[in-house]
């Protein structure tokens, strides 16, 4: 990890989202639940031997359970943020979030916040806290630890005792204690250099309508009209293998270039666990490639998501907005 810019944090900012780490019972189930700040505080003071930056706390409202996590709560997660840094004064701020949108959400604040001069780390757990062999205060003592010893500039997500990018990685269990992991997706991309200022984190974004389309056998024009007809600005394509469709298919490939037309930005990545997107090594990929389907390199659909959310509500150009696609804003093409 680089520590260049990596110094110890005084004074954090705790914002909890809800998730599981502070969901309690209730007559449906487990569900977000207010009164953590006064069990962390209990907690945090009865380790005798630790010692923790300052912290303080904040309730976002409404509490939620991550499965109900939506790019309107991304706007006021970063206003948050925001708040807590630039009025608050604090240097660090520690994000307590359920761990099903987790990776997209620490993806999407990776974008949301370039330029922001402290570390954001966001964490959960898989156990609700107090339950029995529950996670949830190691990960938070963890991520405080960390935040203490000191973390370079941008988003990270620790869990169980990692620190891990969150534009290349994902939840890839529903179980036990490593729920997350960095995907080995290709690197290689060309870094982006001079930001465009619209992209500052002190910019606020307007929402952005982008979506995710899966590529599986006998996917036809239907389906994927229905999705470009639904209002879309932007679509993660998911294609095969290197970056392959059907293109053997005249009507697919024409409603792909129809979105071209329209301003809609394509990005092609991957539904490889591993490897990338290289358009131009199979006839069907250089295919999509002709009719305007931009390469996203070894992106994750959690930084594929995340970045088109950022430039689409940046209101920059339609070709502004496909250059930078294609090149590295903060890790997640190299």
């Amino acid at each position: 990890m680089n520590r260049e810019n990596a110094t110890p944090a005084r004074h954090v900012m705790v914002l909890y989202t809800g998730g599981t780490i502070g969901m309690q019972a209730s007559e449906n189930g487990l569900a977000p639940a207010s009164g953590f700040e006064a069990r962390m505080a209990e907690q945090l003071a009865a380790l005798s031997g630790e010692v923790f930056a300052q912290w303080q706390f904040h309730e976002m409202s409404p509490l939620i359970d991550s499965a109900n996590m939506t790019p309107a709560y991304w706007q006021r997660l970063h206003e948050a943020v925001v708040d807590a840094v630039d009025a608050k004064g604090c240097d660090a701020v520690l994000v307590l979030h359920g761990t099903d949108t987790l990776a997209y959400s620490a993806a999407a604040m990776s974008f949301q916040l370039l330029g922001l001069n402290a570390p954001v780390v966001f964490t959960g757990s898989m156990l609700p806290a107090g339950v029995p062999q529950s996670d949830a205060w190691e990960n938070v003592t963890g991520a405080l630890q960390a935040l203490g010893d000191g973390l370079p500039h941008g988003v990270h997500l620790y869990f169980h005792g990692a620190l891990m990018q969150p534009t290349r990685c994902a939840k890839i269990r529903s179980f036990g204690r490593h729920p997350f992991a960095a995907l080995n997706r290709s690197r290689g991309g060309q870094p982006v250099g001079l930001l465009p200022g619209a992209l500052d984190y002190r910019n606020r974004k307007k929402l952005a309508n982008v979506a995710v389309l899966p590529l599986f056998p006998g996917i036809g024009a239907a389906q994927l009209d229905g999705m470009l007809d639904s209002g879309i600005q932007g679509l993660v394509l998911e294609c095969f293998g290197s970056g392959t469709g059907p293109s053997d298919d005249p009507a697919f490939l024409d409603s792909l270039q129809r979105a071209h037309r329209q301003g809609i930005c394509v990005i092609a990545i991957t539904q490889c666990h591993e490897g990338g997107v290289e358009l131009d090594v199979y006839e069907a990929g250089s295919r999509l490639r002709s009719v305007g389907v931009l390469s996203g390199g070894g992106m994750t659909r959690e930084a594929a998501l995340g970045k088109l959310h950022a430039l689409l509500g940046s209101d920059l150009p339609a070709q502004e907005v496909r250059r930078l696609v294609e090149l590295d804003m903060c890790g997640e093409l190299l």
